[in-house]
C-alpha cells in the first residue's frame, strides 16, 4: 500500500519538537529497568568469577553500541517515526515492515510494559489483585503523561531520568568509598579450569536483554529536531551512559558482599545495598529500582504508539490510531489498554521469554536491510562507520545469542515460549492480507 501523504510538510515539521536531551533520555529510560539489579546473581552462579561477569556486561555494552551506530545511520537516511516497521517496509517489503510492527505491538512494548508494571508491585511487596491494581495505576499514570500533550510528559520523563542517574551516581559513589576503604570482599576460588565459552555465552544472552532499548529514539525519529544530527548522537550517547552505569553498578554489587551470598540470587542489588549500608541503603536502592521501572514504563508508553500511528498513516492500522495534534492519543490509549489486559490475564507472564527471541530477529533484519540499502544507494546517501564489518559484527553477535537461546529453550522446558514467538510471527503474516485491504 502506498505511503499516505495526506499530512502537509508544515504539519510534519511542527512535530519535530524533541531535542538531543529528550532523545537521549528516552534511550536511557528504556534501557535501565530491573535487569541490571537482578541478572548478575545468576551470571555469577554460572561463571563463578566476578571478572568474567563484568566482562560479559562490558561485551553486552559493545554489542548495544554496535546496534546504536547502525540505527543512527537509519535515522539519518529515513528520519521517520516507526522504528523497524518503517525501515523494513520502506526498504524491503511492506510485509516485512508489517511483521516488525506486529512484533513491536506484541513483544516489543505491550508485554514488557506489563512486566515492568508487575515488577513495580512486586518491589513494593504487594501481590494478587492489589498488586495488579498497582501495576494498572503505573500504566494509567504513564498514559496520562504521554496521551494528552507532548511537553508535560517529556518534562516529567527527562526529570525522572535525571533523578535516576543522580541516584545511581550517589549509590556508586558511596559504594566506591566503602570498597576502597576496605569493605571489598575477596574473590571466590575459580570454578572453571579454562574459559567457559558456553556458560559465558548464556550469561551474555541474558545480559544483552538488559541492554535492550538502545534503539528507543528511532521510534520517535519523525518528531526529532534535526534528525541527521540528533538521532545518531542520542543513540550512542544514551547507550554509552548506560554501559558506564551498568559496569559501575555491577562492580559495586559484586564486591560489596560475599560471592556465595550473591550467587543465584535475583535481588543482588538489595543484598549489596544491605551489606554496604544496612536497611536504610537497602530501602533507598528499592526506591531507585521503582524509579527505574517507572521511567521504563513511561518511555515505552511514549514510543510504542508512534509505531502504530505510523502504520495507521500507511493504512495498515485503523485511522483512529493516527496522530491527532501533538500526540497519537488513541494509540497511547490502545497501548495502555493492551498492557493492562496482560497484567490481569494470568499465565501470560510465563510466556514472556519469547520477547528476546522475536526482537532479536527484528533488529537483525533491520540492520541487514540497512546494509542492503547501503549497497544499492552507496556511501554518500547511506554513510555508515566501519561498513561492512560493524553491522556484520552486530548481526553475528545477535544471531548467535538468539540461536543459542532457542537451542537452550527447546532442549529444556522453554519450548512453549519459542513456539509462542513463532506463533506471533505467523499471526502477523496471517493478518497482513487483511491489513492490506484496509481496516479503516
Amino acid at each position: 500500500m502506498p505511503h499516505d501523504d495526506s499530512l502537509s510538510a508544515s504539519a510534519m515539521l511542527s512535530r519535530r519538537r524533541l531535542g538531543l536531551t529528550t532523545a537521549a533520555c528516552l534511550v536511557i529510560a528504556n534501557m535501565i529497568g530491573s535487569g541490571v539489579f537482578t541478572t548478575t546473581g545468576f551470571s555469577l552462579a554460572d561463571l563463578g568469577s566476578r571478572g568474567l561477569v563484568l566482562a560479559a556486561w562490558g561485551l553486552g555494552g559493545v554489542i548495544a553500541m554496535l546496534g546504536a551506530v547502525c540505527y543512527g545511520a537509519i535515522g539519518r537516511r529515513l528520519p521517520e517515526s516507526g522504528g523497524e516497521y518503517m525501515m523494513l517496509s520502506r526498504t524491503v517489503h511492506p510485509l516485512a515492515g508489517f511483521l516488525a510492527g506486529w512484533i513491536s505491538l506484541v513483544a516489543g512494548f505491550t508485554a514488557p510494559i506489563a512486566v515492568a508494571a508487575l515488577l513495580v508491585a512486586a518491589y513494593i511487596g504487594v501481590k494478587g489483585p492489589t498488586g495488579n491494581a498497582i501495576a494498572t495505576l503505573a500504566i494509567v499514570l504513564s498514559g496520562a503523561l504521554h496521551g494528552v500533550r507532548l511537553g508535560g510528559g517529556v518534562r516529567v520523563q527527562n526529570t525522572a531520568v535525571l533523578l535516576k542517574l543522580l541516584a545511581i551516581g550517589a549509590f556508586v559513589g558511596y559504594g566506591a568509598v566503602r570498597l576502597f576503604g576496605g569493605a571489598a570482599t575477596a574473590d571466590p576460588p575459580p570454578m572453571h579450569a579454562s574459559f567457559p565459552l558456553g556458560v559465558f555465552a548464556t550469561s551474555l544472552v541474558w545480559i544483552s536483554f538488559s541492554y535492550s532499548g538502545w534503539n528507543a529514539a528511532i521510534y520517535v525519529a519523525g518528531e526529532v529536531r534535526d534528525p541527521g544530527y540528533t538521532l545518531n548522537r542520542s543513540l550512542w550517547m544514551g547507550t554509552a551512559v548506560v554501559t558506564v552505569a551498568y559496569l559501575a553498578l555491577n562492580a559495586v554489587f559484586l564486591y560489596s558482599a560475599e560471592a556465595t551470598a550473591l550467587m543465584g540470587q535475583p535481588d543482588v542489588g538489595r543484598i549489596a545495598a544491605k551489606a554496604l549500608g544496612g536497611p536504610v541503603l537497602e530501602h533507598a536502592l528499592t526506591a531507585l529500582i521503582l524509579l527505574a521501572l517507572f521511567t521504563s514504563i513511561s518511555s515505552m508508553v511514549m514510543i510504542g504508539p508512534r509505531v502504530y500511528a505510523q502504520m495507521a498513516d500507511d493504512g495498515l492500522f485503523p485511522r483512529f490510531l493516527q496522530f491527532r495534534g501533538q500526540v497519537p492519543a488513541s494509540a497511547v490509549a490502545l497501548q495502555c489498554l493492551l498492557a493492562i489486559l496482560v497484567v490481569w490475564i494470568s499465565g501470560l507472564r510465563e510466556l514472556l521469554g519469547f520477547i528476546g527471541f522475536t526482537l532479536g530477529l527484528s533488529t537483525c533484519a533491520t540492520v541487514l536491510a540497512l546494509m542492503r540499502l547501503r549497497h544499492v544507494e552507496g556511501r554518500e546517501r547511506v554513510p555508515l562507520p566501519g561498513y561492512p564489518w560493524l553491522p556484520l559484527a552486530y548481526v553475528s553477535f545477535t544471531l548467535f545469542a538468539v540461536v543459542f537461546m532457542a537451542k537452550n529453550e527447546l532442549s529444556g522446558h522453554g519450548a512453549p515460549e519459542i513456539l509462542a514467538a513463532l506463533a506471533t510471527i505467523a499471526a502477523g503474516a496471517a493478518l497482513y492480507p487483511i491489513a492490506r485491504r484496509g481496516i479503516r
